[in-house]
């Protein structure tokens, strides 16, 4: 059984990505699985899906924990969630990069594919969703599938939900992300982190809850917090201020929707660009035009 593990964000198409790969194995005359993980729908928080491909019946429903390939639509994630976790020595990984594989480092030292491929995505969709074009890159280290059954995979079911326009553009960017997608070997030296989690004990859970303290034995418990999570890592254009041009009206401090914007004594602002996602409000409602957005996730 050959088992591929999936990372992305809400909204990159990491569960129609699992899903077409797994369409095009079954063209390819396998059986396959495919199916998401996923906590509250959010756009750009990390998503996990899974595809499995065998031979024969696949029975198994549980989630994949130890992959034979990864693919990471998103490298930021890199630094966010332990994306190697469980990938085999003998395992390999495509992602969405700018590096050559050679500077790619997950933790484990693998055959590695990477492809630049939101340039090809907003090329080709207008839009930087990478599904169609990571699966590119997939066909050229997978010998699973061919770059043919993953074009028809495409056609069949982004036709069906989009149209014949949005079939053949996706399908264009998996050709295009498979011509230009590099092979090699990726580094092995970052080590993988698991993010805490706070366990409490049962006398610290919420009021209201019904579970006594020997019914917790075991139990893992454990809500994140947004402090924690640097939603920074998410966007792709980033806003620049231009604090001479700035009249100090405030409506950015007041209209950003993740709170990131920093009021100052004076009455400019600073921005806190680890929560920044890069939606573009606080440009679109400057009055003075001294918020620019600016291509990148780096802070200008």
């Amino acid at each position: 059984m050959f088992e591929v593990r999936f990372h992305g964000r809400g909204g990159q198409g990491a569960v129609m990505a699992a899903q077409t790969f797994a369409e095009a194995a079954v063209l390819e005359g396998h059986h396959a699985q495919a199916f998401p993980y996923f906590g509250a729908e959010r756009r750009g928080a990390p998503v996990r899906a899974f595809a499995r491909v065998d031979d024969k019946r696949i029975t198994i429903k549980s989630q994949i924990y130890e992959p034979d390939m990864l693919v990471i639509m998103d490298e930021s994630l890199l630094d966010i969630d332990p994306v190697a976790d469980g990938l085999k020595p003998t395992g390999s990984v495509v992602m969405n990069t700018t590096k050559a594989p050679q500077d790619v480092d997950i933790g484990v030292a693998v055959r590695c594919a990477t492809v630049d491929a939101i340039p090809i995505a907003l090329e080709t969709i207008k839009a930087p969703i990478v599904n169609t074009a990571i699966l590119g890159a997939v066909a050229k280290i997978c010998d699973l599938v061919t770059i043919e059954s993953i074009k028809t995979s495409i056609n069949d079911r982004f036709g069906e939900k989009l149209g014949e326009q949005a079939a053949r553009m996706n399908s264009l960017a998996a050709e295009m992300a498979y011509a230009r997608t590099v092979v090699g070997i990726c580094k092995g030296e970052r080590t993988i982190v698991r993010p805490k989690v706070w366990l409490p004990t049962w006398k610290e859970l919420p009021q209201g809850t019904a579970l006594g303290e020997d019914t917790l034995s075991g139990v893992t418990v454990g809500p994140g917090g947004s402090l924690g999570n640097y939603t920074g890592t998410w966007r792709t254009i980033t806003p620049k201020y231009d604090q001479e041009k700035c009249v100090r009206c405030l409506r950015c401090w007041f209209c950003c929707p993740e709170g990131c914007i920093k009021r100052l004594e004076d009455d400019h602002v600073k921005w806190d660009y680890r929560y920044c996602k890069g939606c573009g409000i606080c440009a679109n409602i400057c009055p003075a035009d001294a918020i620019h957005m600016v291509k990148g996730a780096m802070e200008p």
